[in-house]
């Protein structure tokens, strides 16, 4: 969505697009979390309202916001911003850059969960919202399932044309949404404050300690917070202060109605409802129930629409970190920071059908929901740990923060694997895949650039600029750009010196290597020049944040405008005839693909490590397309990696 610098700023219309993109995993959570803590027994019939559930789930949901959502996220995960984005990846690297390389582990882990566990939101969010047709006495009982298939395959199909016209809707149609919560839920509460004595935490200690099985119902009571995890990631959309500004908004329309579901629930104490009654739609009045249920499917869809934008940004950071194979990444309009990939895009909607298809209602996917997520803010919390141990704040806070939000976490985590046999290994189990992907790619790069050997550019450069000028051998192209790994500039791979002069003297005008280093900061865009031989061999470096995309060939055209300009190169052709005419030289780019040499005796990990690297590389873009480079102007090497050669090879000679 296009969202100007303006947004960033506390403001009115920064904070009318924060409630449109921040809020709407943990806006939509009154649509199920009351009727998940309420629970149904056997034969999935309901159970009776006990009004010690309902106040200690009241006082579990108060005391949970308010110290995950609202101190570990909204006041204190907030500071870790870089460069005013978020997310798990953004907070990986504000403290890798102390070279701990342990710290990728709970990066990744926390990068899989959560795409995993996102999977499941849309079914929930929308299948919640959908059911609340159900209470339309004259439609009666049907079978939503279609329905809710219909709305998710309608929003994966339409992300391919970018979504920033009706993303401006976003923010007045959330605004509408959290006001019906707090007028809903107040008509509730002024028939029966006395249910605001569930602000009282003894409620949460008697349901959790005293009450027979209460503490399982955590697990339910969890779904409260898991948005807060995309609060963070979204971070960079609307800037720190909108979103604390609007939280408290939020977090006040959210209690009203979650205290205006209880105060109806406890007039039926030790009662049984109706089945498929949910409170949140019970407390509506009865005209209402149609524009209700409109409302809530918007509120929905629009959390779905953030969730799918957050998990394209987070695969584009694992691209840009070496976590996740390069696949094809769409700007399908000019809203800064709008991205689409395909190949998520699609994978995310099977996904989501597929979940819809397995648990087919709502309270059947509560019961698998928040296992995977509440790994993600376990990780979280590691890595904002090191941040303040980075930041040098008090060892006393650093010390609260593990036992506070770590106790929390943890007995979230306990009661949250009750959850496994019920769906909860499916997310697992998605986790655990994607966290393979991201696992094999990141350790198989480091394998594979170990063994890459550099050389030292001054003892090649007479060598060039002979080659530069030698008539005898064909000219291969004016500008010849080979892309070049080396971060120092006076190396360079020998593979790129044997293309040049063994496989094919390449004879050019200008040689150019190009290097392209991912920065910490998100959005850095900058390049330096070092004319190593004037106009002979010239060296760019491109400085790229880990959100930009590298889009080589607008980046490097670009860098040659700017040369010209200054008249620091001359790009004509070298050919008479069309130097007469000005015309420009011709460019190729040449990309060196390092395949893997069966000559090669590997520990049976680092095998299996790249053994499954060559299956990914089978979905993973060419090198040319992933940094893209026009095609027509692009050749692709293919030279042997041979990392352990074979040894004592026993070859008799026959005579």
């Amino acid at each position: 969505m296009n969202h100007s610098s303006s947004a960033h700023r506390l403001s009115a219309a920064g904070l009318l697009i924060t409630l449109g993109i921040i809020y709407g995993d943990i806006g939509t959570s009154p649509l199920y979390v009351m009727k998940a803590i309420i629970g149904h027994g056997a034969n999935n019939d309901p159970n009776p309202i006990n009004a010690l559930v309902v106040l200690g789930g009241l006082s579990a949901i108060f005391w949970t916001i308010t110290m995950q959502t609202t101190i570990k996220y909204v006041y204190l995960t907030l500071q870790a911003d870089n460069k005013g984005e978020g997310g798990i990846f953004s907070l990986y690297t504000l403290v890798r850059r102390t070279k701990k390389k342990w710290l990728m582990i709970p990066a990744i882990i926390g990068g899989s969960t959560l795409l995993a566990d996102g999977i499941i939101t849309p079914p929930i969010s929308v299948s919640s919202a959908i059911e609340g047709l159900k209470s339309l006495p004259w439609l009666g009982e049907f079978n939503t399932v279609p329905y809710v298939i219909a709305i998710l395959v309608g929003l994966f199909i339409i992300q391919q044309f970018g979504t920033s016209k009706i993303g401006k809707l976003f923010g007045p149609v959330m605004l509408v949404w959290f006001v019906m919560l707090a007028v809903l839920g107040s008509v509730q509460l002024a028939g029966n404050v006395s249910v605001l004595k569930a602000l009282n935490p003894y409620y949460a200690y008697q349901l959790l300690v005293e009450h027979p099985g209460g503490f399982w119902l955590l697990g339910a009571v969890f779904l409260c917070t898991t948005g807060a995890e995309a609060l963070y990631s979204d971070l960079g959309h609307c800037g720190k202060q909108n979103i604390r500004v609007s939280w408290g908004f939020v977090k006040i329309a959210l209690l009203l109605n979650y205290f205006g579901q209880g105060a109806w629930l406890l007039q039926f104490d030790g009662q049984v409802l109706e089945k498929g009654i949910n409170p949140f739609y019970a407390i509506m009045p009865e005209w209402f129930l149609l524009p209700g249920i409109v409302i809530a499917t918007l509120a929905a869809i629009i959390a779905s629409q953030a969730l799918i934008t957050g998990s394209f940004t987070l695969i584009n950071e694992a691209i840009r970190l070496n976590f996740w194979p390069k696949v094809r990444i769409d700007y399908p309009s000019l809203a800064k920071g709008q991205i689409y990939i395909p190949f998520v895009n699609w994978m995310l909607m099977i996904g989501c059908i597929a979940v819809v298809l397995y648990f087919e209602e709502s309270s059947a996917m509560e019961a698998a929901y928040g296992l995977a997520i509440v790994l993600t803010m376990l990780m979280t919390s590691i890595l904002v740990v090191y941040y303040m141990y980075l930041k040098h704040f008090h060892k006393i806070l650093i010390f609260g923060f593990i036992v506070v939000h770590g106790s929390i976490e943890i007995a979230f985590l306990v009661a949250n694997l009750d959850k496994f046999a019920h769906g909860g290994f499916i997310t697992l189990i998605i986790g655990l895949f994607l966290l393979t992907i991201m696992w094999v790619w990141y350790n198989a790069r480091r394998i594979r650039n170990r063994y890459v050997e550099f050389t030292k550019l001054d003892e090649y450069l007479p060598l060039l600029e002979q080659l530069s000028t030698d008539q005898s051998i064909n000219k291969y192209a004016t500008h010849l750009v080979y892309l070049t790994s080396a971060d120092r500039k006076d190396e360079i791979e020998t593979k790129i010196i044997y293309s040049i002069m063994q496989k094919q003297p390449k004879r050019a005008d200008i040689y150019w290597f190009v290097h392209v280093e991912v920065m910490d900061e998100p959005n850095t865009m900058s390049y330096k020049i070092d004319h190593i031989v004037q106009n002979d061999v010239i060296r760019v470096d491109f400085k790229l944040g880990f959100r930009v995309a590298p889009r080589i060939n607008l980046f490097f055209r670009k860098v040659v405008e700017d040369l010209v300009k200054e008249k620091e190169v001359d790009i004509s052709s070298r050919y008479e005839s069309l130097n007469k005419l000005n015309v420009i030289g011709d460019f190729r780019f040449v990309v060196i693909e390092k395949i893997l040499s069966n000559d090669n005796e590997l520990p049976i990990y680092e095998q299996i490590i790249l053994d499954i690297y060559n299956l990914l590389r089978n979905i993973s873009l060419p090198e040319h397309k992933a940094f893209g480079l026009d095609t027509s102007s692009v050749e692709t090497e293919k030279v042997p990696l041979v990392i352990t050669p074979a040894n004592d090879i026993k070859l008799k000679r026959i005579h």
